[in-house]
């Protein structure tokens, strides 16, 4: 199983609780030696290496009536979140629904209007599967940092 790395801070969040539940059984170790620690439970040579390898954001966080906007099959949308399912690996599943139908057709001759979608987004808000052109089914915009 592919486990992703969480944050630094939630990296050094663990390299804490592990020293205090440490003193607690009678076993004082210093911050540095916790965060080696850590970093040799993530299988890394050493913090540095982990600190290196580990992103700098946290996690995205879906979450019912949240605003969402980005492209789906390559046209612009802005919706909410209807739905939404942790999923392991930094994965979500979403039900999203657009504020206006969208058009998922190219063709000028007919349309097929959605207002709402299911999909899997990693932790980039980007859908696994891809369009003939290789671009992404959904691609959502970064709303849940703030950014």
């Amino acid at each position: 199983m592919d486990v992703s790395l969480p944050s630094r801070d939630a990296l050094k969040a663990q390299a804490r609780r592990l020293r205090t539940g440490l003193a607690l059984n009678g076993h004082d170790i210093s911050h540095a030696q916790a965060l080696e620690a850590v970093a040799h439970q993530w299988g890394a040579r050493d913090w540095n290496t982990l600190c290196a390898q580990a992103r700098n954001t946290p996690r995205p966080v879906y979450h019912p009536g949240q605003p969402v906007s980005g492209r789906y099959l390559g046209r612009d949308f802005t919706g909410q979140v209807k739905a939404a399912n942790a999923r392991g690996g930094g994965f979500w599943g979403l039900t999203l629904r657009f504020d206006a139908p969208v058009d998922v057709v190219r063709s000028p001759r007919f349309s097929a209007l959605r207002q709402q979608v299911t999909c899997v987004v990693d932790a980039t808000g980007r859908s696994a599967q891809k369009t003939s052109d290789g671009l992404p089914h959904m691609i959502l915009h970064d709303h849940w940092s703030g950014a």
